[in-house]
């Protein structure tokens, strides 16, 4: 998924998530990682709209930020 904004917008999205939503980062990666087995960004991105009711912007900086940790993750495995 390509980001159409900085890694520093991308950053401050996420810096703001727990004030705005009040659940911290690391539970909504946690509900990204337990949600439904979607493939694509775009689906992930419209479940967490429509079941938690967050905005597209910050729930696409959150899809981002799970896939950027899974892509690390396997790197560091190999």
């Amino acid at each position: 998924m390509s980001l159409m904004y900085s890694a520093e917008t991308h950053q401050n999205l996420l810096s703001r998530i727990p004030a705005v939503t009040g659940r911290p980062l690391d539970e909504w990666l946690k509900a990204v990682d337990d949600g439904p087995g979607l493939l694509r960004c775009e689906e992930k991105i419209e479940w967490l709209r429509v079941e938690y009711g967050i905005s597209y912007g910050y729930a696409k900086a959150l899809v981002h930020e799970y896939d950027l940790r899974r892509a690390a993750a396997r790197m560091s495995s190999h």
